[in-house]
């Protein structure tokens, strides 16, 4: 404004340019590093008061420029505090709850502290006496490109000698023979029915030494509720302006029944739709705004 009056006095532009940006200087207080400083600093006082610890002033700048919040589902927006239930799908004739609990903590380290919370699941649930005839010869822990644990075990009243597994159903089923088609239907069914009511499953299996493969023993089945304040968390960042969406590896019919308990929406996509690095360069996509913009806008998660 100061600019165009001066203009219109008939001040020459350089003069008139000249003084605006010394206005401008001039206008700025010495002092502004100082408040902003001290306005963070309070407001990082009163973080700290509901729980939440600022590492960095600048965080806070951050966080009030946020409109999309992206966060894990297990142990975040849920409690992580797996309750067995009684429903347990059986692939191989003559097992129970019981035995596939067994076959289970045969895959963990039972003479341990549990690692995890499917280990605590595991473990906290079944009759730890019935292990007590088994070694563990050697132990595969739990590593996120596997995605399962094994365990190589000794019957010591017989000493025969086998490996057991436990792992997501998928992760199962590829350990399992392409033709053994019957079991991959009757597991992929039982897991969609389970995921349509939110409860996750565990497969458990066990290498037959007499036919060389591996065979499905069966299904372990959990729920792990939401906690008690996501939702009207999420309500609450919904009412500043934050979209919530959830992150997770679970089976799709599980995050989509989550989502709808938190009143997150349905629309859940799977990480095939998400766009990919360069191999080589691990540049993002030159299209990555126009082309996947719009989807992550409108998903609910992935």
């Amino acid at each position: 404004i100061n600019l165009i009056y001066l203009l219109a006095e008939g001040v020459e532009v350089k003069e008139a340019l000249s003084f605006t940006i010394v206005l401008l200087v001039a206008s700025i207080p010495l002092a502004i590093e100082i408040v902003t400083t001290t306005t963070l600093a309070i407001g990082s006082k009163n973080l700290a008061k509901h729980g939440a610890i600022v590492t960095k002033l600048s965080a806070i700048e951050v966080l009030a420029g946020m409109s999309i919040l992206c966060s894990d589902k297990t142990g975040t927006l849920t409690l992580n505090k797996m309750v067995l239930q009684e429903d347990t799908p059986i692939y191989s004739p003559g097992e129970d709850q019981e035995s596939i609990l067994v076959m289970a903590a045969l895959a963990a380290k039972w003479k341990e502290p549990p690692r995890d919370a499917l280990d605590r699941l595991t473990l906290g649930g079944v009759n730890m006496k019935l292990l007590e005839p088994y070694e563990q010869l050697h132990f595969m822990p739990f590593d996120p490109q596997v995605k399962r644990t094994e365990g190589t075990i000794k019957d010591m009243r017989t000493g025969q000698v086998f490996k057991t597994s436990k792992g997501a159903p998928h992760i199962m089923l590829g350990l399992l023979d392409a033709d053994d088609h019957e079991v991959h239907e009757a597991v992929e069914r039982d897991v969609a029915r389970l995921g349509a009511c939110g409860i996750r499953s565990l497969a458990v299996a066990r290498f037959d030494t007499e036919f060389g493969k591996w065979k499905m023993q069966g299904l372990l089945t959990f729920l792990d509720p939401p906690r008690p304040d996501t939702k009207e968390t999420i309500e609450q960042a919904n009412s500043y302006g934050v979209q919530v969406k959830m992150i997770t590896g679970d089976h799709l019919l599980i995050a989509v029944n989550t989502a709808l308990q938190l009143g997150m929406g349905d629309k859940i996509f799977t990480a095939e739709r998400l766009p990919t690095l360069d191999p080589e360069t691990k540049a993002k996509p030159v299209d990555l705004s126009e082309t996947y913009g719009d989807l992550c806008l409108a998903a609910n998660g992935f």
